[in-house]
């Protein structure tokens, strides 16, 4: 069992993802504000794909990954609310079990590459969660304009 509490970070930013968003139904996928923005399940299936872009990078010995345009066209060919959230599933598992496989001075260790280039590996729980946090709000707008009240991820 590892001497640190990354995996507890980890389990909170996924509670008070899954809370945000438990106010869409399967019928809201496919919904988006504009044609060109991510609908309902790419916005979580982005979420999900950037906590293991995190996760990959943080060990990766040539750092964050950054063929953006490639991570996209997987998050647009995501339609169901379904398949979305299990995503998000598998890469909290992931990143959970990533921190399991890692003793915790591992983690003091740089990143490498030109992404969070010299922090230690670490920081990238600190950006999960602020990144999450991001699309969790971009979302309660999206349920405001399907008229739906996004519940507090708080309570």
């Amino acid at each position: 069992m590892p001497d640190h509490n990354y995996a507890d970070s980890i389990e909170s930013m996924k509670k008070y993802f899954d809370t945000s968003t438990k106010c869409f139904e399967e019928g809201d996928a496919q919904f988006a504000p504009k044609p060109e923005m991510f609908t309902v399940a790419q916005q979580i299936a982005h979420a999900a794909q950037t906590v293991e872009w995190f996760v990959d990078g943080a060990f990766n010995p040539a750092g964050m990954a950054t063929e953006f345009e490639a991570s996209e066209k997987g998050v647009r060919k995501v339609t169901s609310l379904i398949d979305a959230r299990a995503w998000m599933d598998r890469a909290c598992k992931k990143a959970i079990d990533t921190v399991a496989a890692h003793a915790k001075a591992e983690f003091d260790q740089p990143i490498a590459g030109t992404i969070m280039a010299g922090e230690p590996r670490r920081a990238i729980f600190e950006a999960m969660t602020d990144h999450t946090a991001h699309h969790r709000g971009a979302l309660a707008v999206y349920a405001r304009l399907l008229g739906k009240v996004p519940p507090m991820p708080y309570a």
